[in-house]
């Protein structure tokens, strides 16, 4: 049995919505923070805050366009995209690093809350922003799913987020698909390069899907390669946190 309701995250002047969701039970769970796509914290996100509790983790989504949008919610069709996008261009790399401290903390005050590193998992630009939020010390396991522009840009500005990858303190699984036509294979390779230069820990998964293999409302959902992640995922979430 799981629980599940929306919860505010003080940071500073703004309060940031968030989807929290964790096992019945005194605990304490294995906390970690899951970072939405372009979409918004939509019925997707959720679920797979839903899924984590169902798994024994204390699972937090937080809105990450909580300063534009509140409360966004969006599908999957060409006009949302184009939204989703626009708020995501607003963000920067100084202000998502401050919204994941801030759930870090937050996560961190909860009784139910194992104490010690939390984990992150993110998708699309959420795979981006956990790929970039892996450099909090914080933070100690990562599932990055199809994150896109990590080899090219950072969010604000500056170099690409894959200049921060020696600066990464945990572990990170990151998962793409080789027919992605957002994520090039040679950027997957760059990536791939990067982390085993930083550590052996890392790992990078590819299967022979599109992007967004992870959601069922998504046309490239791929039942295989979503099995494989999410088990992988788990994997890594038990063994570090």
């Amino acid at each position: 049995m799981t629980r599940s309701d929306w919860v505010t995250i003080p940071h500073g002047d703004l309060a940031i919505d968030a989807y929290y969701a964790r096992p019945e039970g005194d605990g304490p769970f294995p906390g970690v923070i899951v970072i939405q796509e372009i979409f918004g914290v939509n019925p997707h996100i959720r679920a797979v805050t839903e899924r984590l509790a169902a798994a024994g983790f204390a699972a937090i989504a937080p809105n990450i366009y909580q300063r534009t949008a509140p409360g966004l919610e969006l599908g999957y069709n060409a006009a949302d995209t184009a939204l989703g996008r626009e708020h995501k261009d607003a963000t920067t790399a100084p202000q998502l690093l401050g919204d994941l401290q801030a759930t870090i903390d937050w996560l961190q005050a909860r009784p139910e809350v194992k104490r010690g590193p939390v984990g992150s998992i993110g998708f699309c630009f959420g795979g981006h922003v956990v790929y970039l939020g892996a450099t909090l010390p914080g933070i100690g396991a990562t599932a990055s799913y199809y994150g896109g522009g990590i080899a090219t840009f950072c969010p604000g500005g500056g170099p690409a987020t894959i200049h921060r990858t020696p600066d990464i303190h945990g572990t990170v699984y990151a998962y793409f698909g080789t027919r992605d036509p957002l994520i090039p294979n040679e950027q997957i390779d760059a990536i791939e390069a990067a982390l085993t230069a930083a550590s052996p820990r890392h790992r990078v998964f590819r299967y022979p899907v599109g992007h967004g293999f992870n959601c069922d409302a998504r046309p490239d959902y791929d039942t295989h390669a979503a099995a494989d992640a999410w088990a992988h995922t788990l994997e890594l979430f038990r063994r570090v946190l």
